[in-house]
């Protein structure tokens, strides 16, 4: 079996990306977590680029590794400079990494507006530098910049620019698709000339971009045509329209080419680690990405559910536990009874069939309404506990009220006062807030902690208002999603009011409630029955 390496450039070409910043400490993390999924050569940067990096590489030479190569990045020398003068080139060999990478130019247009030398100086310019990284016992990756360009422009001298960095002692030529623009079946008769030319010599590479949306259509191309290394990023980011996104590229090339990538074990790791880069980056993870998405292997339509309970072959192009992910049923209108059982069963709540009906009907009604139960899996739950009377209310509501003032200085005070019975006892609490949710949330909690304090523990951790019908202006519907978390599991409640406040009130003690519900492994399962029992009878 072919063995294809990854080289992952997210901590070099990624953070070119708009946005993107990560500290010398959080980059060592990004590390660690590349080496766990396997992939054999990380790219670390320039080592004196800035401080930043100068202290990455520091930090870095002491961290212990599993498998990974870190990989130094700069440039051939200079013009007019020879290579053991280059103060760049010296630094890179001078660092603890054992692998240097190389980027040199290839396309003529480079040569006559950028470098400003002649072609044999270019040459010259890969060779001695390539041959003094060797000499200094460092393991040597050429880039072969805009090689695609230059292939289309003069194929004959592209070639020799890879010809020269292998003669010279490069382990790996890699060519580069650097503007994104080149379609998938010119790399793929690029690649597979020039493999048939050097391939006998040096392994070759593919590093794409996605300004055409190929890139990761084009690094697989590249493979199928004899590249045996893959640069790219994770979850694709980088300059512009970004780079080859090695979450996709892996299991593409494991579970559907066939390649030795990582091991099972490793590959299982791919969206821990996917999540995990984008939450450092303070980026939320994309629920539509390939593999690794919350939605790649989620089915809503009523016939697709069914089709994945027969066979989860007929709507899946995989097992999502291959690449760490899981399968999910998303409820909406279009949602039919099996979709309904499917879900009431994951939660542990007996259904029937004529009750799953009427919760589909239930879902249908309020889904018209404004409701949508696909992003707030708290909320459905909660009402398939009603319709199947396994519903348990954590308080009963006598009245709330909000007061906001806005004062002269222009400060702005929010007061919510609520009026609750809970175990029996009534209870009436006020809060201030910076705004009436989390006023109100401060209230509730007062009220109901003294009986359950593990719910202190649930925090609020997003908060989305949409307007419906905006026709209406200030009267038109108004949809509240929250999003909350106890720091282990995450869930979604959604209000629906004309009235702001009111929608976000629905939410927020959906949210609580879902908490609340008795369930294998959770705290409200370890609440007394009798307890249980009060709270049923509403007293």
């Amino acid at each position: 079996m072919t063995t294809i390496q990854l080289y992952d450039t997210t901590l070099r070409d990624g953070m070119q990306g708009p946005g993107m910043s990560l500290s010398a400490a959080e980059k060592v993390r990004v590390v660690q977590a590349l080496d766990r999924l396997g992939v054999q050569f990380i790219e670390a940067g320039f080592p004196s680029s800035n401080p930043k990096e100068e202290e990455l590489f520091e930090l870095l030479a002491d961290v212990p590794l599993e498998q990974a190569a870190i990989c130094a990045f700069g440039m051939t020398r200079r013009r007019d400079v020879s290579a053991e003068e280059d103060p760049a080139l010296r630094i890179l060999t001078d660092s603890f990494a054992p692998v240097v990478t190389l980027v040199g130019k290839t396309w003529g247009l480079h040569l006559e507006k950028v470098t400003k030398v002649s072609r044999d100086e270019n040459l010259a310019m890969i060779a001695e530098s390539v041959a003094f990284c060797r000499e200094r016992g460092k393991r040597v990756i050429y880039d072969a910049e805009h090689f695609f360009d230059a292939w289309a422009d003069d194929s004959g001298y592209a070639l020799e620019c890879l010809r020269t960095a292998a003669a010279a002692g490069a382990e790996n030529v890699t060519l580069c698709d650097t503007n994104g623009a080149t379609l998938p079946h010119d790399i793929a008769a690029a690649t597979k000339a020039v493999v048939a030319e050097i391939g006998d010599r040096v392994a070759v590479g593919i590093h794409t971009h996605n300004d055409a949306e190929c890139a990761v259509a084009n690094a697989l191309a590249a493979v199928r045509e004899g590249a045996t290394l893959v640069q790219g990023t994770i979850n694709g980011y980088g300059e512009r329209c970004g780079n080859a996104n090695l979450v996709s590229i892996l299991p593409a090339l494991q579970l559907k080419l066939g390649y030795d990538v990582v091991g099972p074990e490793q590959l299982r790791r791919l969206t821990e680690t996917s999540h995990f880069v984008a939450e450092l980056l303070n980026v939320a993870p994309n629920p539509d990405q390939p593999y690794v998405g919350r939605h790649a292997f989620a089915h809503k339509g009523g016939m697709h559910v069914a089709g994945v309970q027969a066979d989860a072959r007929t709507f899946e192009h995989l097992d999502p536990e291959l690449v760490g992910n899981s399968r999910d049923v998303l409820i909406s209108e279009l949602s039919g009874k099996g979709s309904v059982l499917s879900r009431a069963e994951r939660a542990g709540i007996e259904l029937d069939e004529e009750t799953a009906k009427r919760a589909v009907a239930r879902v249908k009604e309020r889904e018209h309404r404004g409701y949508h139960y696909e992003a707030a899996d708290a909320s459905f739950e909660l009402l398939l506990r009603r319709e199947a009377g396994a519903y348990e209310p954590l308080f009963r509501l006598e009245s709330f009220r909000v007061i906001t003032e806005k004062r002269a200085n222009g400060k702005v005070e929010t007061e919510a006062t609520i009026k609750i019975w809970v175990g029996g006892q009534r209870y009436v609490r006020t809060a201030e807030g910076n705004g009436p949710v989390n006023a109100l949330d401060k209230a509730l909690r007062a009220a109901i902690t003294d009986h359950y304090p593990h719910l202190a523990d649930i925090e609020l951790t997003d908060f989305k208002v949409r307007i419906l019908d905006s026709h209406d202006g200030t009267g038109a519907v108004t949809r509240v999603l929250l999003d909350s978390s106890d720091g282990q599991e995450t869930w979604g409640s959604i209000g629906v009011s004309e009235n702001v406040i009111e929608a976000s009130w629905e939410a927020l003690v959906d949210s609580l409630e879902y908490a609340f519900q008795p369930r294998a492994g959770a705290r409200a399962a370890d609440r007394e029955p009798a307890e249980r029992e009060t709270l049923q009878t509403g007293a």
